[in-house]
């Protein structure tokens, strides 16, 4: 099938080239006419130099020959490290180091959100007006359309051809697999922007986030094991609220650890200590109406079809159990080993007594049969709703019990 391209794009590929063609005329133009021998003049050409030009010159020669002394090595492991915390504040991570960069596309420019004078006020948003925005017609890395050899995002509208992305750098193999093996079904596939959770902090959250793990000694890149983590906590604590861990405390962080680490590995990814952690600061910084306006038009159909499913007598309300139940529902799509986790997420069926979200011997029956609006319920699943875009099967959020 031959690749078809719209009039808009033709235009402005034309352009480009013209933009190219230009820069390097004036490039040119501007380019010091070169000393010829025996050509009259008034003296010596443009182009030659003073002495008190050469003497500059040699001075800023020997000046940089002095910066490049023996300390090359001390300064590739500074520079190391400054492209590490570099990434991160960037958002985008670990670089894959495996990966054949000969032939790479150019990554794109991620920009921090910046918080709107409204952004903390209530977000109006109709239950029984359903939205289905329809997804991008071209790919987002060259904007060409090839119809079917497309792959859509789950969370926004972006649209991505596989080769595109292996090129871009961002998926290693095994995700490229994953995409081509969930993109088109109910499961769904998160693209590099929406998989990226570090991305909804601004510049400022960003900066405290950093300086956390400046002050905790938290090497970006690395993985954590539980005593590391556990570490990490009792110093956090220490540095906001200037008191230690109790038990209890101790207590959930292993148990995040444990869901931080679905395949029992021994140790944390960076990639879900980062989401995890960019996480905690949303919930720190932000209000629930405020993480409502982070989610995309899919996520809030997502969360519309699940009220409406639980909602069987129409009257706008369901119970705080039920709301629970389908804040565990979003992490469903992690579990490859059942197949009845991939059915639409407007069907929530019951839950087995194991679940951490069924296990609430412990909870009143008061609260199981509190009263949740549609309003409350995106307020207070829209923490969840963020926390299920990632790819990954490790649970960055765990639902209260």
């Amino acid at each position: 099938m031959g690749v078809l391209m719209s009039k808009k794009q033709q235009v402005e590929k034309v352009q480009k080239c013209n933009a190219v063609v230009n820069a390097f005329q004036a490039g040119i133009r501007e380019r010091p006419a070169p000393a010829r021998e025996g050509e009259e003049g008034d003296g010596p050409a443009e182009s030659s130099a003073t002495p008190d030009e050469k003497k500059a010159e040699e001075a800023e020669k020997e000046e940089t020959d002095n910066n490049a002394g023996p300390s090359t090595s001390a300064r590739d492991e500074c520079k190391v490290n400054q492209e590490s915390w570099s990434r991160l504040r960037d958002g985008k991570g670990v670089e894959p180091e495996d990966l054949d960069k000969s032939h790479q596309l150019t990554p794109p420019a991620f920009v921090r959100p910046k918080r709107e004078a409204d952004d903390d006020q209530p977000v109006e948003v109709e239950l029984k007006k359903k939205e289905q925005p329809p997804n991008d017609e071209m790919c987002d890395v060259c904007e060409v359309w090839t119809a079917d050899d497309l792959y859509p995002c789950r969370i926004c509208t972006r649209m991505f051809h596989d080769g595109c992305l292996r090129e871009l750098g961002y998926l290693r193999a095994e995700a490229l697999q994953e995409m081509r093996d969930t993109a088109h079904t109910v499961t769904g596939w998160s693209c590099y922007y929406c998989d990226n959770l570090n991305l909804l902090l601004t510049e400022e959250e960003m900066y405290s986030l950093m300086e956390t793990f400046k002050q905790c000694k938290i090497i970006p890149e690395s993985c954590l094991v539980s005593d590391e983590l556990l570490q990490y906590r009792h110093h956090a604590s220490k540095q906001l609220f200037d008191k230690d861990l109790t038990d209890e405390q101790e207590e959930e962080v292993l148990a995040q650890f444990a869901a931080l680490d679905p395949e029992k590995k021994g140790h944390v990814e960076w990639f879900d200590f980062l989401y995890f952690e960019s996480l905690a600061v949303l919930r720190k910084f932000r209000s629930e109406n405020s993480m409502v306006r982070l989610l995309t038009a899919k996520e809030r159909n997502n969360a519309r079809s699940v009220f409406l499913g639980l909602d069987l007598d129409e009257d706008g309300v369901i119970t705080r159990a039920e709301c629970r139940q389908a804040q565990q529902s979003w992490f469903h799509k992690l579990n490859k080993d059942s197949q009845s986790c991939n059915v639409s997420i407007s069907h929530v069926g019951p839950m087995c007594e194991s679940s951490p979200a069924s296990s609430g011997s412990e909870r009143s029956k008061t609260d199981d049969s509190r009263p949740v609006t549609w309003a409350d319920f995106l307020k207070e699943s829209a923490v969840y709703l963020l926390a299920a875009r990632p790819n990954s099967s490790a649970m960055h959020i765990r639902v209260p019990l």
